[in-house]
C-alpha cells in the first residue's frame, strides 16, 4: 500500500504478490494505485525494487527529501527492474534508486561501455523520454558469482574464467529474470566459452538472499548469483569469482526519478546523498538489516541520515 509520509493515504494497493513472484513481474498491470498525486508536482512519490537494500536506500532518499520539505509519498518493495520501471512509466512512482550498468543494459543490450564513467556517460541517450539519472555514487553493489570454498577448491575454480573447462555440469540459482539477462547463463557462454549444454538454471526469488544461499549451501545449485553487499558472502565463507572480462558492468548506485519531478531541490538533495553514500556504507546496512538486530530500513535510513548530518 502507498502510505504518505504526512499521515495521509494514498489511494491503491500493489497487486497481491508483486514483490518478487514471477508472475507479478509478467503482470501487464503490477501497480494499479489510482492515485493522481503523482500529476502533483509538489509531491514525490518514492519507490523501492523488491529487496532491503534498495527499500534502505530509498529511505534515504524519501527522508531526506522530507527534511528539505519535498512532500513524499513512499511505495516499497514494488519488484524487481521489469517491474518497476512500468511503474515509472505509468506515474506511479516518481523516484527509485538503481545500479548503473544493469540499469544500461536493460535499455541498451548491445552497449559496449565497461567503466564505471563509460557506463553512466551512456545512460542519459539509453533512457527513455522522460526519465533521467542524478549523480551516481561511489556505493556499488553488483551482482556476482558465488561458489562455495568445497567446491572452489575441489574443482580449481576462482574465476568465471575457469569455468569453461569444468567437467561438471553447472547448475546456476538466481532472480529468475536472470536467465534472460546479458550477464546470465547466455553470458557465461557467449564471454566465457562455457558450454551451454552443460549450464541448468534454478530460478531462486529473493534476490540473492537465504534462499539463494542455502541453495548453495545444501548443493541444489553450485553456483549462485548474489549481490555483492549481501552479508552471507562472508559469513559462510563463499568464494566470488572473478570477472576479467567484466560480464556484469559496474553498479554504482543512483536515483532514477521522472524527469518531470527533478527539481533543483530535488537534484541538490539526492546528489548531496550520492556523494556520501559508500560500499562500506551498504554492506554496514545490510548487515544491520539481514543480521541479528534485523533493524528496518526506516530506521537505517533515520541513523545513516543523522551520523552524516548532511541536512
Amino acid at each position: 500500500m502507498f502510505t504518505s509520509r504526512h499521515g495521509r493515504f494514498a489511494a491503491g494497493i500493489l497487486a497481491a504478490g508483486a514483490i518478487v513472484s514471477l508472475a507479478a513481474c509478467s503482470s501487464a498491470d503490477p501497480l494499479d494505485t489510482g492515485s493522481e498525486s503523482s500529476g502533483d508536482t509538489e509531491t514525490i512519490i518514492v519507490g523501492s525494487a523488491g529487496f532491503a537494500e534498495s527499500e534502505i536506500i530509498a529511505e534515504i532518499y524519501a527522508q531526506a527529501l522530507e527534511a528539505n520539505d519535498v512532500t513524499v509519498e513512499f511505495a516499497g518493495q514494488i519488484g524487481q527492474r521489469d517491474v518497476y520501471v512500468k511503474a515509472l512509466e505509468d506515474g506511479s512512482i516518481d523516484l527509485i534508486p538503481d545500479y548503473s550498468g544493469n540499469l544500461l543494459q536493460f535499455f541498451d543490450e548491445g552497449s559496449d561501455a565497461k567503466s564505471s564513467e563509460e557506463v553512466f556517460a551512456a545512460l542519459p541517450d539509453a533512457l527513455p523520454d522522460g526519465f533521467e539519472v542524478l549523480d551516481q555514487s561511489a556505493a556499488e553493489d553488483k551482482d556476482s558469482y558465488n561458489v562455495t570454498k568445497e567446491f572452489s577448491e575441489q574443482n580449481g575454480v576462482t574465476s568465471l574464467a575457469d569455468l569453461a573447462g569444468l567437467s561438471v555440469p553447472l547448475i546456476v540459482g538466481g532472480n529468475p529474470e536472470l536467465n534472460e539477462r546479458p550477464y546470465g547463463p547466455q553470458g557465461l557462454t557467449d564471454v566465457y566459452g562455457v558450454d551451454a549444454a552443460k549450464i541448468s538454471f534454478v530460478p531462486i526469488s529473493d534476490s540473492g538472499g537465504p534462499l539463494t544461499s542455502g541453495a548453495l549451501l545444501d548443493g541444489t545449485v553450485n553456483i549462485a548469483d548474489i549481490y555483492s553487499t549481501t552479508p552471507s558472502i562472508k559469513e559462510n565463507g563463499f568464494v566470488t569469482l572473478e570477472d576479467p572480462e567484466n560480464l556484469i558492468l559496474p553498479q554504482n548506485v543512483l536515483p532514477l526519478i521522472n524527469s518531470d519531478k527533478a527539481s533543483d531541490t530535488v537534484k541538490d538533495v539526492l546528489n548531496t546523498i550520492s556523494a556520501e553514500l559508500t560500499t562500506e556504507d551498504l554492506i554496514e546496512l545490510n548487515a544491520r538489516n539481514q543480521g541479528d538486530e534485523k533493524a528496518s530500513p526506516k530506521d537505517l535510513a533515520k541513523d545513516w541520515l543523522a551520523d552524516k548530518d548532511l541536512f
